[in-house]
């Protein structure tokens, strides 16, 4: 006597679901992609049921809620879903252990050849200055010399304390950020943030925790690679716009941005 297959046995994979929902949708892999923010290496290893590059459960739930409802899916069903397939749901991982599974190891640390060649062209600037400062000083005593009006204080040349320049880059020079590179930064508002940060050929450019109050300002010609340990709490400008909601306070985002981005400020 032959047995029926159980509802079980006939409803299609997580991944066989959504790559099936996203054909129906005439959509491309690229396409959600761009709308989800979620790699297209990871959207076709996710289509083939492969979660390994998800970087752990909490991940692979996240990439599927929002593959789901990309492709008009209900996201709580496949995570459901996924969970059964997977052994049930975790208990809830602690912050810590979430930022030690982002500390994607590192590449070998290379010499910074571009902060060295800014230091010297600094250097080679300030002395100029110096130079100049000195040889104009001369020339004015010489002239003093002769003159005793010269020699007042009134008339001695001396730099104004409100003329010097403020290391740390305006947001309104942020606006000013070029055209042809993605420019993004950030500000540690609401707590302190665990934040890295990779370059459009995935090597590793920024990791470490900017502490409340800290900005950090990173820019990159074609694409930024970010995960925020708060993304609530981060204050986030790309390319001179406000991003207004990066995440929740104390969730984990991963965000990408490229030179025409954010499409909305």
């Amino acid at each position: 006597m032959s047995i029926g297959n159980s509802p079980d046995q006939d409803r299609p994979s997580v991944g066989r679901a959504l790559r099936q929902a996203r054909i129906d949708a005439r959509l491309t892999v690229e396409e959600i992609s761009t709308s989800t923010r979620v790699r297209v290496p990871i959207v076709q290893a996710i289509e083939q049921d492969d979660f390994s590059r998800c970087g752990g459960d909490v991940y692979a739930r996240g990439h599927i809620r929002m593959l789901a409802r990309a492709v008009g899916l209900d996201a709580d069903a496949l995570v459901e879903q996924y969970d059964a397939e997977h052994g049930g749901r975790p208990e809830p991982t602690a912050p810590a252990a979430l930022f030690e599974a982002e500390r994607i190891r590192p590449e070998p640390r290379r010499p910074n050849w571009t902060a060295a060649m800014v230091a010297a062209i600094v250097a080679v600037i300030g002395f100029v200055g110096f130079t100049l400062v000195s040889g104009g000083g001369g020339s004015d005593k010489q002239a003093a010399a002769g003159d005793p009006a010269a020699e007042s204080p009134s008339n001695s040349t001396k730099p104004s304390p409100s003329q010097s320049s403020d290391p740390k880059p305006s947001e309104s020079a942020i606006a000013g950020a070029p055209a042809d590179k993605v420019t993004v930064r950030m500000t540690a508002e609401k707590g302190n943030s665990w934040v890295s940060a990779k370059d459009h050929n995935g090597k590793l450019v920024h990791e470490g925790v900017l502490k409340e109050g800290q900005s950090k300002t990173l820019t990159d010609d074609k694409r930024l690679d970010l995960v925020l340990g708060n993304a609530g709490g981060v204050k986030l400008f790309v390319n001179g716009k406000e991003v207004k909601h990066a995440g929740e306070v104390g969730q984990v985002q991963r965000l990408s941005y490229t030179r025409g981005d954010p499409e909305a400020g």
